[in-house]
């Protein structure tokens, strides 16, 4: 049984401190938005930021996007007003940079507790330091629970390199056993896992390259710097409609008469079995919930775009 997918394969980045940017994201072909408070914003803009992400929240208008809150890092001096500014604001997730342990899973979990945040706003953990890596799997066991899941495991690559002092090569073969790791942690405990930025968004060749990368490691999707990058990345991070038809042939054949409560089956020439019914029925969901995005996103495009001609 596949549960409800909802689409990863793009998440912007976007400093808190730029309203208009906010603005814009309500009317981006993006799957999530991510209000930044920590990285692209000074000590002095912190409160700032901080208030506009609220506002931008409360005032809605986000659509079918996944809204999602970066916060400043635990133990920071503006940690604990993050958290309760941004616990009611109807965010769906809070991003929290640099967690390392189980521990820090809790101690996030505390925060949205204290700052009186509903069940369902998720986590959205960012493995970006070596310990973080080497204690991914205590995060992901630690990641299930009725009250803020750890739902998305985000890798802070710019981070990890520097971390590990590692080559930052076109081909990624010295991040590759971090970043194995980590998707290995994420399909053990169920969780979507997204790729890191790609720096120079002058250069869609080598976004577009690094999207396949990834993809091919078995990344659900990737973290964006600029709006620029979103047409390659949900181009990349979509099952092709080839596939998404092979899919849709292999679960209509376990579905005759014939094969009903068979294990393997014969599908023109090709042995098939239960375990590529359920790899069909992931691709199939992934491709209606992607075809539902898109169609909500270009609708509240064309609305918001009529309001503001209007």
């Amino acid at each position: 049984m596949i549960e409800k997918i909802r689409p990863r394969r793009s998440a912007l980045y976007m400093p808190a401190t730029n309203e208009r940017a906010l603005e814009k994201a309500r009317a981006l072909n993006v799957d999530a938005v991510i209000f930044d408070l920590e990285d692209s914003v000074g000590p002095d803009a912190k409160v700032k930021a901080r208030a506009s992400a609220h506002a931008a929240i409360t005032a809605g208008g986000y659509g079918s996007r996944e809204v999602v809150v970066r916060v400043n890092g635990i133990g920071t001096a503006w940690w604990a007003d993050d958290f309760t500014s941004l616990a009611t604001s109807g965010a769906d997730a809070v991003c929290v940079p640099k967690v390392q342990s189980a521990q820090d899973v809790a101690a996030i979990r505390d925060a949205l507790e204290a700052g009186g945040a509903p069940p369902a706003l998720a986590i959205w953990a960012m493995i970006e330091t070596p310990l973080g890596i080497l204690n991914a799997a205590q995060i992901g066991a630690a990641a299930g629970s009725e009250n803020n899941r750890v739902s998305v495991l985000l890798m802070g690559t710019n981070d990890i390199i520097k971390e590990t002092r590692a080559e930052a090569s076109p081909d990624r073969l010295p991040m590759l056993a971090s970043l194995s790791q980590c998707i290995l942690v994420a399909r053990a405990y169920g969780l979507d896992i997204l790729d890191g930025v790609y720096n120079n968004f002058r250069d869609p060749e080598g976004l577009e390259a690094e999207c396949l990368h990834g993809r091919s490691l078995g990344m659900d999707g990737k973290t964006l710097i600029h709006p620029g990058q979103i047409e390659i990345c949900n181009k990349v991070f979509s099952p092709p409609d080839g596939e998404v038809e092979d899919a849709r042939k292999i679960i209509a054949a376990f579905e005759r008469e014939e094969n009903k409560g068979k294990g393997v089956i014969n599908l023109d020439g090709q042995m098939v079995e239960l375990l590529h019914r359920e790899m069909a029925l992931r691709t199939v969901a992934i491709a209606d919930a992607i075809a539902l995005a898109d169609i909500g996103a270009n609708t509240e495009t064309s609305t918001q775009t009529s309001t503001e001609n209007g």
